[in-house]
């Protein structure tokens, strides 16, 4: 353990403060602190025993590409972590519609869908967004796009089954947010983040790959880089020590009691760094206040009647649009078919259900998980513009997946940009500290 250098509490264990607290304990002391009752956050493997064989089952983090995770993927190399091939596949089951994207023959799986006009028309509108979308981003227009995603399909004239069956269904599931929330989403992300992630093409698109045995294996080698790991350890409030005391820093107040550090990064939720914050500053209280967050259930099972009825339309990602308007306006419900996702033992389909509207056998319920997610609206895309501003001021740092798009590489680009930040800022002298003060 280091007996030298500044010391630094990282606050959340999620991907964001592990990559961080990894960084910076070359350099500093580092703490890392964690409310609840195991290290990684959204990296959650739940260990699963079926047929007499126990393995690991991820219900939170699960995949990643080669593309567009330039982060992860040094960083499991440099952990020596094994991946494997996974799939991105997509099925949408309604009330009396089944269909998935995994292939022709699963597009048609309800053969119905052959002779109806309204599905073809669905299929062109597909083929029509994804040909404006990539020219809009090709062309650098979807900046200037300042439409949500209802108004913008409204004026371009997509159908309501483009809309229902395909467009919204896919992106509530990429952000896990309900469908009404997502007709508010910034048409200018949408496009950005599907272009760079190939979902605008038909085929080559990147490859999907997963972690071998469950993400808590990345999870556990990068915790052998940190000395002083708390679990179970909520920081109650963060207190800086005030101006002209003769030092500098911030105050951690926990029910062990209080503790003194030079920095503290707050690698959570924004909601809940502000509500950290003793004093928050207006602007920070603004930034962090802007972001909302919904609530998910995840609930891990091996209840194949929640899959789609015909086997063929079974995907990775399998949306369900609830039968009232209520519920399916209230929360996105998807059943992930963890064995298209990840290698495993056993030839039983293993599911992890977002919201199910309809309740799985709970004979063969082995997990219920709660989430948070951010919610992407327009006043959450501005926060993120304004971070900058208050990063480091007062010695706080803010990181975590809601600072981007709010996926893994984001959460870990995000408290690896904090780290670089901070290592500067030591580099630069005493002077450039005290400025932070």
């Amino acid at each position: 353990m280091r007996t030298d250098g500044p010391r630094v509490a990282v606050v959340g264990s999620g991907i964001a403060g592990l990559g961080a607290a990894r960084a910076l304990a070359a350099q500093a002391r580092v703490t890392l602190f964690e409310a609840g009752t195991h290290f990684g956050g959204h990296a959650h493997t739940v260990d699963l025993s079926l047929d007499g064989i126990r393995h690991g089952v991820d219900t939170g983090f699960l995949v990643f590409n080669d593309h567009t995770y330039p982060n992860l993927i040094r960083l499991f190399a440099e952990l020596g972590v094994d991946t494997a091939p996974s799939e991105m596949s997509f099925s949408v089951q309604a009330s009396g519609l089944e269909w998935s994207g995994t292939s022709l023959d699963s597009v048609f799986a309800q053969r119905a869908n052959l002779l109806r006009p309204s599905f073809w028309g669905m299929l062109a509108d597909l083929l029509r967004f994804n040909r404006l979308a990539t020219a809009l981003a090709e062309g650098g227009q979807d900046v200037a796009l300042q439409q949500p995603i209802g108004d913008f399909l409204q004026a371009q004239r997509f159908g309501d089954g483009f809309r229902d069956n395909y467009l919204l269904p896919m992106v509530a599931c990429i952000w896990s947010c309900p469908t009404e929330q997502m007709l508010r989403f910034p048409m200018a992300t949408l496009i950005r983040f599907c272009h760079n992630h190939g979902l605008l093409r038909v085929s080559n698109r990147p490859q999907w790959r997963t972690v071998v045995g469950g993400s808590q294996h990345y999870v556990q080698r990068l915790l052998a880089h940190i000395d002083d790991k708390r679990l179970a350890t909520p920081v109650r409030r963060v207190r800086r020590v005030p101006p002209g005391s003769g030092s500098a820093g911030v105050w951690l107040d926990t029910d062990a009691g209080a503790e003194r550090f030079d920095e503290v990064v707050l690698a959570c939720h924004s909601d809940q760094a502000l509500a950290l914050l003793q004093e928050p500053d207006a602007e920070e209280a603004a930034l962090l206040g802007a972001m909302a967050y919904h609530a998910n259930r995840a609930v891990l099972h091996t209840d194949a009647s929640l899959l789609p009825q015909r086997r063929k339309a079974w995907a990775a990602w399998n949306y369900e649009r609830a039968a009232d308007t209520r519920t399916e306006q209230g929360a996105v419900c998807l059943h992930y078919l963890i064995n298209r996702l990840q290698p495993l033992p056993w030839q039983r389909p293993v599911i992890v259900s977002l919201n199910p509207v309809r309740e799985p056998d709970p004979t063969q319920v082995h997990a219920d998980i709660a989430w948070q997610h951010p919610v992407f609206d327009q006043a959450a895309i501005a926060a993120q513009q304004r971070l900058p501003q208050v990063q480091g001021r007062g010695h706080v740092w803010f990181c975590g997946a809601w600072t981007r798009y709010g996926f893994h590489e984001d959460g870990l680009a995000s408290g690896l940009a904090v780290a670089q930040a901070l290592q500067s800022r030591w580099q630069a002298g005493p002077g450039a500290a005290a400025q932070a003060a």
